[in-house]
């Protein structure tokens, strides 16, 4: 058991798991709270922006390496990154709740379901995007 504690500590993908996987829990269980005011569509939007600003923090903290620039440009590239991927959350998650999973008569949890199935979807996209842009050190 030590030895895979240490082969995570170690392994920056596996670091980038763990947190990612802290900021999509983040994403998702907020959208719950953002639905008793927002529609499903907003809400989806929304909770991505909580689950990104924890994402952000937390990489910085405990993924990448310091790459020596200021934390204002890191997160206006985390940003752009996130863009593709609150792209690709959007239009699975409603694209599976209001549209294929009806079609199918699937009606256990389908908006909860069609959330996580679309939070799960961009993390090797995302990182790629946040190792060789956000968080690429000037002389990479």
């Amino acid at each position: 058991m030590k030895r895979v504690a240490l082969h995570v500590k170690n392994s920056e993908f596996a670091r980038f798991l763990v947190v990612g996987g802290f900021a999509a829990a983040v994403n998702f269980l907020s959208r719950f709270g953002f639905n008793v005011f927002f529609s499903f569509r907003v809400s989806v939007v929304l909770a991505y922006i909580v689950g990104m600003f924890t994402a952000f923090l937390l990489s910085r903290i405990f993924v990448f390496e310091p790459s020596g620039r200021h934390p204002a440009h890191e997160f206006f590239y985390f940003t752009l990154v996130n863009l593709l991927a609150v792209a690709q959350v959007w239009l699975i998650s409603v694209g599976l709740a209001e549209y294929l999973f009806p079609a199918l008569n699937f009606e256990f949890y389908p908006y909860a379901i069609a959330h996580f199935v679309g939070i799960s979807v961009p993390v090797v996209t995302s990182y790629f995007g946040h190792k060789y842009w956000s968080f690429r050190k000037p002389s990479d």
